[in-house]
């Protein structure tokens, strides 16, 4: 199975910044779809954002215009910068890989990396 390693979160203020870095144990452009999810205490775990092979993204509707992911094919890293970041997006973001091997979907996730965001 594909690992997943997060790295990046951290203590902000309102309004400031973080930059989350999850590196893949394999090639990602192999991989179908990259994500990443949040789940805050007592909520559900979410989709944040996430990138296909072709390179299109999807975002929810909450972190629109706030928050951009991308993906570094020769580094196999998938990156998400946060900016205007706001308490509510106090969370642990875990990274998430799908993709098919020998035909068959598999879905890996990462540790996770705690984000708070408070003044």
């Amino acid at each position: 199975q594909v690992q997943l390693v997060e790295s990046g979160g951290g203590l902000v203020q309102p309004g400031g910044s973080l930059r989350l870095s999850c590196a893949a144990s394999e090639r990602i452009f192999s991989i179908n779809v990259m994500g990443w999810y949040r789940q805050a205490p007592g909520k559900q775990r979410e989709l944040v954002a996430s990138i296909n092979e072709g390179g299109a993204t999807n975002y929810a509707d909450s972190v629109k215009g706030r928050f951009t992911i991308s993906r570094d094919n020769a580094k196999n890293t998938v990156y998400l910068q946060m900016n205007s970041l706001k308490p509510e997006d106090t969370a642990v973001y875990y990274c998430n890989a799908y993709y098919y091997s020998d035909y068959v979907p598999f879905n890996s996730w990462g540790q996770g990396t705690q984000v708070t965001v408070s003044s």
